[in-house]
């Protein structure tokens, strides 16, 4: 039942015009937190030299991965490889701290606001929240994927992080050769590019990102977006077993949303590694059932499986819940995934909008709605994007869903505590610990330096290497 997990997060940038342009904000921010507050070192070499050239980030101490993306430009935090779920909200949330710790210290607190949004509701764009999780089965993409897509396109009801609008893909984009000149990076390796307009039908849905899901497995996914990205290199490759790469996932604000999440998506990994999960769970369409499970209003969620007979999402969720149900006892945080699942999906059945001290989407629908009815606003005024948005803002003094926090007594998993050690201390019980010991190593020492650090393995020096390919090794 142990399951190397991690999440990447990207993350928007907002900067007040007078300050300049976001893509250097973004830098200054990357650069403060390596060669001012020294809580990890830059890479010296190139990862790849398109997306990830030399400078452009680096490992922390607390075992994290935190750089700037070359499409888009954006800040990324890459969380260490975790075992419990404590630690890795503890670890996420600490990249937030630390993101922020290099703001406000910088004195930009008020020109710069950074989001863990994903979705940008005026341009188009869509961002990711990418789950990492350890599978025993090298090929589990080609065996054992499809199996898993009924769970993924259905867990929005308690994972989704709501929306404001929707989103049409057209087939008709009007960029030509001066866009792709203009943002080259942006269109390597593009196999289709899209155009997006409103979709002015949809006041509210679970999701942010169902509209801009085109494919269940794909591997080019700039612009087509995939529910699974397979992932063939050594981030946690080792010994039979292999990476799993989710694209589809949002940021979730709520704590007790974001373990659940992850806590449940890895009982269903063990499920399909024990071949519990039979056929008759597919569905028709998963596609079609993400979008039509995050566009449903009645919040009933009928999905039509494979064999023609429909079910309730919070049924098919139900069916998964059960295969899991034979693992408890194994632990104290398997016992706890198991009876939460089962409780949210009794609450949703109950009543849905009565879970927003659990449910992000819950959460978010209550605040835009206050607000709109507070304005005297109609259901798809543009100023509710801006309310979508601020929900997301990681800093607590300015995020509408930490207001929202403070007064509903929101489920935590993690205490203030715990994010605060996970900033500069990794998880004990996976290879981030040996990592970060090599990092401080590295960071005492005076002088030019000769070093390489990755995911599976350390260069400290000409003759010097140090092998981290078995992600369960630890300090």
């Amino acid at each position: 039942m142990d399951r190397i997990m991690g999440v990447e997060t990207e993350f928007g940038c907002y900067v007040d015009e007078e300050l300049g342009q976001s893509e250097a904000v973004v830098e200054t921010i990357k650069d403060y937190v390596f060669e001012e507050l020294k809580l990890g070192l830059l890479d010296v070499h190139s990862r790849d030299d398109v997306f990830e050239p030399a400078m452009c980030g680096g490992f922390l101490i607390n075992g994290s991965r935190f750089y700037i993306d070359a499409v888009g430009s954006h800040l990324e935090y890459a969380t260490a490889e975790c075992l419990s779920l404590k630690d890795l909200v503890a670890n996420d949330r600490a990249g937030q701290r630390l993101i922020l710790r290099a703001i406000n210290e910088m004195g930009l607190g008020d020109e710069v606001s950074i989001y863990n949004n994903s979705i940008d509701h005026f341009g188009g764009h869509t961002f990711g929240c990418h789950e990492n999780y350890l599978v025993h089965e090298e090929d589990f993409v080609a065996n054992k994927i499809h199996l898993l897509m009924p769970f993924l396109a259905t867990r929005q009801i308690f994972a989704g992080v709501g929306r404001v609008g929707g989103h049409i893909l057209t087939n008709d984009p009007t960029f030509g050769y001066e866009d792709i000149a203009a943002n080259p990076v942006d269109y390597i390796w593009v196999s289709r590019v899209y155009g997006v307009e409103p979709d002015y039908s949809v006041d509210f849905q679970l999701s942010q990102r169902a509209d801009h899901i085109l494919k269940t497995v794909a591997t080019r996914v700039r612009f087509n977006r995939a529910i699974v990205n397979p992932k063939w290199e050594h981030l946690y490759s080792n010994d039979g077993t292999t990476r799993l790469h989710l694209l589809f996932g949002e940021a979730n604000q709520n704590e007790y949303a974001y373990a659940l999440k992850v806590g449940t998506t890895s009982l269903v990994l063990q499920c399909l590694e024990d071949d519990l999960v039979e056929d008759s769970l597919l569905l028709a369409n998963p596609l079609y059932a993400l979008r039509q499970v995050s566009r449903d209003s009645t919040y009933r969620w009928p999905v039509a499986l494979a064999d023609g007979s429909k079910i309730k999402a919070t049924d098919l969720q139900r069916e998964y819940l059960s295969r899991a149900q034979r693992y408890r006892g194994a632990s104290a945080q398997t016992d706890w995934v198991l009876n939460e699942w089962e409780s949210i999906l009794d609450g949703l059945d109950r009543d849905p909008l009565s879970l927003g001290n659990k449910i992000d989407w819950v959460a978010k629908r209550a605040v835009v709605d206050q607000y709109r009815q507070e304005m005297e606003l109609e259901p798809g005024d543009e100023a509710l994007h801006s309310v979508d948005l601020e929900y997301h803002n990681i800093d607590p003094e300015k995020s509408l869903y930490y207001g929202y926090a403070e007064t509903n007594e929101v489920e935590r998993v993690v205490s203030n505590l715990d994010i605060i050690d996970a900033m500069t201390d990794p998880p004990a019980n996976t290879r981030a610990s040996l990592r970060a010991k090599y990092v401080q190593e590295l960071l005492k020492k005076k002088g030019r330096k000769l070093y390489m650090v990755d995911w599976n393995g350390v260069i400290l020096g000409p003759n010097d290497f140090v092998d981290l390919s078995d992600p369960y090794e630890h300090a």
